[in-house]
């Protein structure tokens, strides 16, 4: 075992600290990796702070790595010291199950081991993320960051780049479709980039109008306030509507801009419990659906086709020391669009 830096969350509710944890010795099969950035995801907020229950501390949260190669185990063939790397929001699972047998390992039967507030398949050692100077993975959990990308703003693709790339494959979003993004933030920033690529249309939903430049410059070919009647003119029009917000809203008001037989697929998860009208779905054969992230597959599919089209997120950059003024900052929508930390400052001490 080494020995390395990081910053965990000491129990839910406590302000994020220096502490030292443990690395396995790289294995047969793994890559031991030196992190050079790490993007905060608003899920590491609601886990540090327990809000979603059931979180093991100390925590080290992250899940959006890119660092360097340092070391691989003998039986190693993907990846070489030197290589520039990801790691996203899952370290291992079963490999034997059918979602694994079909790349789809965030649903492992047996549930994948996470890369922070969970524990490896032996269900006893604890994951620790990101904000960390180093992390051994096995190489089938790695990812290859494509060369041109700058890493700092590359890391945030390792969740929120795949979280939006993943329902906009799966329903098949293509040139020339209509395409809503709900929200405009770390996740809906994204969602604009990645469609747009694809060849679609996009329009923006967003209750604040301050964001319209923005969501231009991101690709974003119309833009709709929430509020008042300027959504009577979507009614019908949208072929698939990617829904980012995690706040409380009516699913039921969106639903009835989709095209029939248009689909409206939820990223964001709010607290709680959502009515909805049956007729909202089936007088238009609407669906209505959930994705969670992606398989390793397709997550490095998701990376190679940023790498062809220039493709990162709009980051801040920030010393470790600001990760608990970032959480606060994110509750508040108080970045654009994502906070990722050098993890430099973490290595050498740097405030």
């Amino acid at each position: 075992m080494t020995n390395v830096k990081a910053w965990a969350a000491g129990a839910a509710g406590q302000p994020l600290a220096p502490i030292t944890i443990a690395r396995r010795e790289p294995g047969p099969r793994d890559v031991a990796i030196e992190i050079i950035f790490c993007g905060i995801c608003h899920s590491d907020v609601h886990q540090a702070r327990d809000e979603w229950s059931g979180a093991l501390f100390p925590m080290v949260p992250g899940h959006e790595i890119v660092g360097r190669v340092t070391r691989v185990g003998r039986a190693v063939t993907g990846y070489a010291v030197g290589d520039l790397v990801g790691v996203g929001c899952m370290v291992d699972s079963c490999r034997a199950c059918a979602p694994c047998n079909e790349h789809l390992e965030q649903f492992c039967e047996k549930g994948p081991a996470f890369t922070y507030n969970s524990t490896e398949m032996d269900r006893k050692t604890p994951t620790f993320g990101g904000y960390s100077t180093d992390v051994v993975v096995d190489e089938r959990f790695v990812l290859r960051i494509p060369a041109g990308l700058d890493p700092a703003a590359a890391a945030p693709l390792l969740c929120a780049g795949i979280t939006t790339y993943s329902p906009l494959r799966q329903f098949g979003c293509k040139p020339g479709d209509r395409v809503g993004v709900v929200g405009l933030g770390g996740l809906g920033h994204m969602a604009v980039k990645l469609a747009a690529s694809m060849g679609a249309s996009v329009t923006v939903l967003s209750t604040s109008a301050a964001k319209e430049a923005d969501a231009r410059r991101l690709g974003a070919a119309d833009f709709v306030v929430t509020k008042g009647g300027d959504l009577d003119r979507l009614a019908h029009k949208l072929d698939l509507l990617i829904d980012t917000v995690s706040a409380p809203h009516d699913y039921g008001t969106y639903l009835g801009l989709l095209r029939p037989r248009g689909a409206m697929v939820l990223v964001g998860a709010p607290p709680g419990a959502a009515s909805l009208e049956p007729f909202s779905l089936i007088m238009n054969g609407a669906r209505l659906a959930g994705s969670l992230i992606g398989g390793i597959a397709e997550t490095q599919e998701m990376l190679d086709h940023c790498g062809k089209h220039g493709i990162v997120s709009d980051i801040e950059l920030i010393p470790v020391s600001r990760v608990n003024e970032a959480y606060d900052r994110m509750v508040k929508g108080d970045v654009r669009y994502r906070f990722v930390i050098d993890i430099a400052s973490l290595r050498g001490g740097v405030a």
